[in-house]
């Protein structure tokens, strides 16, 4: 039996991820046929200049570290399908979002050190964080299951938010991670959601839950009232003593008198 949300076809939800990576590809391609600096194209924080990179950010990678792309590609790709197909109702919103509020985070917050932040990282970040906020938020099992597989794949994901290493943009992972905790909260009563209970139900109705226990006792005593009851007759009668012992009693009672003494020996 198929869940009414979630269905076993996850390939169709695959393809907005597919599209972007495709461009990223294009665009690292052109970095290798034309000489124009792409990285200016980033975040310079706290610059008139670096606000373009709110939008252009991710999209631009350093042409020389193929390998950041590749392990960017992959985890972007299963996170983004991931999102497509668990929170389909608002899988663009989610997405739109978490590119613009990272860049933007990123440019109020980081510190202008005269480098350009550059990369899909902060994007994963917000991705990342939003799948496994959500899940524990909604406490809905299917979700809660797809935070657990997020944590247990990308756990580790979660030291690049502090400054480790100097050549990794961490305020750029950390306004990433923090876009996505916001964005769990704020989505938390749309998408997805867990179904009701009936007694949850009738509580938001203003209906009293029914009083079982109560209605059992009262069953019990109609059944009691309806039978005969069953009279026990208790008749005390008291323990007598036994005949030997009464006459024991009787002996001891009675006084010595002299007349009942044995005569005593003559010398």
């Amino acid at each position: 039996m198929k869940h009414p949300y979630f269905d076993s076809r996850i390939w169709p939800y695959s393809l907005p991820g597919l599209f972007i990576i495709a461009i990223l590809w294009l665009v690292q391609w052109a970095q290798t046929l034309f000489v124009f600096p792409f990285y200016k194209l980033g975040v310079l924080p706290q610059t008139i200049e670096g606000i373009k990179g709110i939008f252009l950010m991710p999209l631009i990678h350093d042409k020389m570290d193929i390998h950041h792309l590749v392990n960017n590609s992959i985890a972007f790709f299963f996170m983004v399908t991931l999102l497509a197909y668990s929170y389909r109702d608002v899988f663009i919103k989610v997405l739109m979002f978490s590119w613009l509020l990272c860049g933007l985070f990123l440019w109020g917050l980081a510190k202008n050190h005269g480098a350009y932040h550059i990369g899909l990282s902060g994007l994963i970040y917000a991705l990342f964080s939003f799948l496994f906020f959500s899940g524990i938020i909604k406490r809905y099992f299917p979700l809660q299951a797809l935070s657990f597989l997020i944590a247990f794949l990308y756990g580790s994901l979660i030291w690049g938010i502090f400054p480790i290493d100097q050549h990794i943009s961490w305020e750029g992972h950390l306004s990433g991670f923090v876009s996505g905790i916001i964005l769990a909260i704020a989505f938390r009563k749309k998408g997805p959601v867990r179904p009701k209970y009936q007694y949850e139900i009738e509580q938001d109705l203003g209906i009293d839950p029914p009083d079982l226990e109560g209605q059992w006792l009262e069953r019990m005593q109609a059944m009691e009232d309806k039978n005969d009851p069953l009279v026990v007759t208790y008749h005390f009668v008291p323990k007598e003593k036994p005949q030997d012992e009464s006459k024991k009693s009787d002996s001891t009672s009675q006084p010595t008198t002299p007349h009942d003494l044995p005569p005593e020996n003559p010398r």
